[in-house]
């Protein structure tokens, strides 16, 4: 299929993207890579007046460490960040996460800040903020404001962003001296969205597990750092409690399992 007829402006600056955007509302969708906005189009599932390209607001083009975050504006892609040569040592967990990410082809063009503005539950980029406790900057005419993942997060491509608001960059904490990570995901073929996908960050008092596909968004859990066969125990109480339901793909007690399984294993990770 074909997208329905839309406008087009390439915005030069900010400042020119969120105008239009207040200008637009609704009608108004932001474009840089497009790797998750375009299949929607072609399938009409969004057919907006008005495409705002970001794609080449250099000021949006970057990842740099500000302070205890690694912080990547909307026009960065995602391979701009996966090759980082320090990335292993600020965002372990991210490092970890990026390769699971569709084809390097895709992260070529896509961004960060796109995945995360998409709110895919199967994607691995909201599930590693999640896991983190990461942040998400929002942009408008009105000003600036700044939401945790989980706040942003809300559903099913559901999100906090308003209207008028457009993601300009997000924020992942630096590793914690002391912390372990671990990611691991089930999919049918390497590139495809995961079936489950566990992301799990350890301390010497708290274990954190996140899990994605198998619920209408990222969810994370908290544990103490229990025995191991109550940890266990905990996991599949978890694996309950995210109701995952039938779909084309897998049935709710393949992902239950896939939860148990792949949450152990990335827990087991993170602790070596």
């Amino acid at each position: 299929m074909k997208p329905a007829a839309f406008d087009y402006v390439r915005a030069d600056t900010l400042d020119e993207a969120v105008a239009l955007l207040r200008e637009h509302g609704d009608g108004g969708r932001v474009l840089a890579g497009g790797q998750s906005l375009m299949p929607l189009l072609n399938m009409r599932l969004a057919a907006p007046a008005l495409l705002i390209d970001i794609s080449r607001i250099a000021a949006l083009d970057y990842a740099r460490v500000e302070g205890d975050r690694l912080c990547v504006g909307a026009a960065c892609t995602q391979a701009g960040v996966e090759w980082r040569p320090q990335l292993t040592t600020e965002v372990p967990l991210l490092a970890l996460a990026l390769p699971h990410v569709s084809h390097f082809q895709i992260r070529n063009r896509g961004t960060v800040c796109g995945s995360i503005a998409h709110a895919d539950p199967s994607a691995e980029l909201p599930l590693v903020l999640t896991a983190l406790g990461g942040e998400v900057v929002l942009r408008s005419a009105r000003g600036t404001r700044a939401l945790g993942a989980d706040a942003f997060f809300q559903g099913l491509l559901t999100t906090a962003r308003a209207a008028d608001e457009l993601v300009e960059a997000v924020r992942f904490p630096l590793r914690q001296a002391g912390c372990g990570y671990g990611f691991t995901e089930m999919a049918q073929r390497h590139g495809d969205f995961a079936l489950v996908a566990c992301a799990a960050v350890v301390s010497a008092g708290e274990v954190r597990l996140a899990v994605g596909g198998a619920s209408d968004r990222p969810r994370l859990v908290r544990w103490p750092r229990l025995p191991m066969a109550e940890l266990y125990a905990a996991l599949n109480d978890f694996a309950w409690v995210l109701d995952a339901r039938d779909d084309p793909h897998a049935s709710a007690r393949y992902r239950r399992h896939l939860v148990r399984q792949l949450g152990r294993r990335a827990i087991e990770e993170a602790c070596r």
